[in-house]
């Protein structure tokens, strides 16, 4: 008997492995989901510039990291408070917009989660911020964007991703984390735009044929609502998941997007990071050289053994 309804994810064609370069960009999903595989240690850039829930700002975003291909003296015109999450100077933002460009030319993967299509507008300018950074409310206007004004940003993102990286795969997923500030109606409407704007993007991407289709979408939100509809997958706050939960959707991902092999080494790798991450209650202890030992031998036994992997 089948207690919950299972969501079929065919086999995605993408693979990843410890040679993959993934990128995550969104809301504070993409940095739970991402953070599971830097445990494990897969080569991961996750949000650079703060967590970003629309897409009109993740457009902004990206497409600006990509403008600094072009114009390197463009920095400080074209980047504002509004774009990123956390306040950075000058210095420490082309540190990151460098780095972050730098990754992405050679990235594999993007992972593009979208949390809410509620976005703030700058009265002055128009234009969607990332962060409110706690000013005054009379600066914003707050509103649903339309199905077609996210379709536009999500395009907008592929193609910048795509002049960064022309063979760059972007999976797209809608954070399962509901937003309830508009009640359960208003979370309703705002998921739905993301879900029908996202399909827009992988039926067009479809229709222009096989070697165009570089997009595609991971069901997070459907596997919460249709697998883990009870609450004991929730935190405390009963809006958040669990542990549990997003252990669960990494497991769905990974047996989507990564081979036995994989598995099986990411597991050899989590068995080694407990070994690390072992809690010392007397450093002086002979016991203690020996783990140290332990460690080394077992680090270079496993790089050796999967290739790509770097445990320093």
């Amino acid at each position: 008997m089948n207690l919950f309804t299972k969501v079929d994810i065919p086999q995605s064609d993408i693979r990843i492995d410890y040679q993959s370069k993934l990128a995550f960009f969104g809301s504070c999903f993409a940095d739970n989901i991402s953070l599971r595989f830097a445990e494990r240690k897969f080569h991961v850039l996750a949000n650079p510039l703060g967590v970003i829930y629309n897409p009109l700002s993740i457009e902004n975003q990206i497409g600006k990291i990509a403008g600094e291909m072009r114009d390197e003296n463009s920095l400080a015109e074209s980047w504002n408070l509004w774009d990123a999450q956390g306040s950075f100077s000058e210095e420490a933002l082309g540190k990151v917009v460098a780095e972050t460009l730098d990754f992405l030319k050679t990235a594999d993967i993007v992972f593009i989660t979208l949390g809410s299509a509620f976005v703030y507008f700058l009265k002055e300018t128009g234009k969607a911020v990332c962060n409110c950074h706690k000013q005054p409310a009379e600066l914003f206007e707050r509103r649903l964007i339309s199905v077609d004004e996210a379709a536009d940003a999500l395009r907008g993102a592929v193609a910048a991703l795509r002049k960064i990286n022309g063979k760059i795969r972007i999976v797209f997923t809608v954070s399962p984390l509901r937003h309830l500030n508009d009640g359960a109606h208003g979370n309703n409407l705002s998921k739905s735009t993301l879900h029908l704007a996202i399909e827009k993007v992988l039926q067009e991407s479809a229709q222009n044929g096989p070697r165009e289709n570089f997009v595609s979408y991971f069901p997070s939100y459907e596997i919460v609502m249709d697998e883990l509809r009870d609450y004991r997958f929730y935190a405390e706050d009963m809006t958040h998941l669990s542990k549990v939960a997003e252990n669960y959707i990494f497991e769905r991902m990974q047996a989507t997007y990564c081979d036995e092999t994989t598995i099986t080494n990411a597991k050899l790798v989590e068995k080694y990071m407990k070994m690390v991450n072992h809690r010392i209650v007397d450093p002086s202890s002979p016991k203690v050289a020996e783990l140290n030992q332990q460690i080394a031998e077992k680090a270079a036994q496993l790089e050796k053994q999967i290739p790509g992997l770097d445990l320093h």
